[in-house]
């Protein structure tokens, strides 16, 4: 059983929900990336999402496209991550996963890339440049090295199409709440909870939200029919004041801000 299953079993079985913040990997350098994920697991935080900076992003809005920018800039490596990672993520009881584009894991090897992951103690993978379609052979490498193979499914999915994601993820399902691009905002769509619901009939999986969510009431109102909830601009964004403003200061504002969603769940 992956780690992510054991996770989500052990947070079903006590009905509690995960929060899950979302941090560009090597902004403003790995080493503040790995102090970052220290501090929100310390904050409560139950699994992270690691972005594998592209300069090419899928559905990224303005605030994690500029986190990208900022770490291709300064040089950072795949390599560079994936050593960082390995020395901080087998420490945390979170799990991570990877938000990576398939063009880098094609470009590394799939099952080089696999075989690094996991060595690094990463639990999944999240590919949102993956078609369904093409999805079997790493979702093969994934299950022979016990990776969760995260996907997406969105308010635009065809139903159809939705229940095949569903039967080829594992882990949990990838439930972007709007459709477009990454972000904060200040309301989410009204169909959002019976979206969800309707998936929920349809799988076994855990289902986490993302997408827009950035405030203690969104996580209020998501939670009941969520089992984790992603954050990711109102994090990145907050992680981005540390190139111009005491490291120190920056952690422990992120890791507040994080506390207050962690608090926003149900207990």
């Amino acid at each position: 059983m992956s780690s992510i299953n054991q996770l989500f079993g052990r947070l079903r079985a006590e009905k509690r929900k995960a929060l899950m913040p979302f941090v560009t990997a090597g902004d403003p350098d790995v080493a503040f990336t790995a102090a970052v994920m220290k501090e929100l697991v310390a904050r409560g935080a139950s699994l992270f999402e690691v972005g594998i900076p592209y300069s090419d992003p899928i559905a990224d809005g303005p605030v994690i496209q500029a986190s990208y920018t900022r770490a291709l800039e300064k040089g950072v490596k795949l390599q560079d991550i994936l050593t960082m990672l390995g020395q901080t993520a087998p420490s945390l009881w979170a799990p991570a996963v990877t938000m990576v584009s398939y063009a880098i894991i094609f470009r590394h090897g799939v099952e080089t890339y696999c075989d690094e992951v996991k060595a690094a103690g990463i639990a999944g993978l999240i590919v949102p440049d993956l078609p369904v379609e093409e999805s079997p052979q790493l979702a093969a490498v994934c299950g022979k090295r016990g990776l969760s193979l995260i996907q997406l499914v969105t308010p635009l999915t065809p139903r159809d199409r939705a229940l095949r994601i569903c039967e080829t993820s594992t882990g949990f399902v990838y439930y972007v709440s709007v459709a477009g691009i990454t972000g904060e905002r200040t309301k989410l769509p009204p169909e959002l909870i019976d979206n969800v619901g309707w998936l929920r009939e349809q799988t076994t999986l855990p289902i986490c939200i993302g997408f827009g969510i950035s405030t203690p009431e969104h996580v209020k109102l998501l939670a009941p029919v969520a089992d984790g909830l992603i954050v990711g601009s109102a994090v990145v964004r907050r992680i981005a004041e540390a190139a111009n403003r005491p490291r120190e200061t920056v952690l422990k504002e992120v890791g507040d801000y994080v506390a207050t969603l962690v608090a926003a769940l149900p207990s």
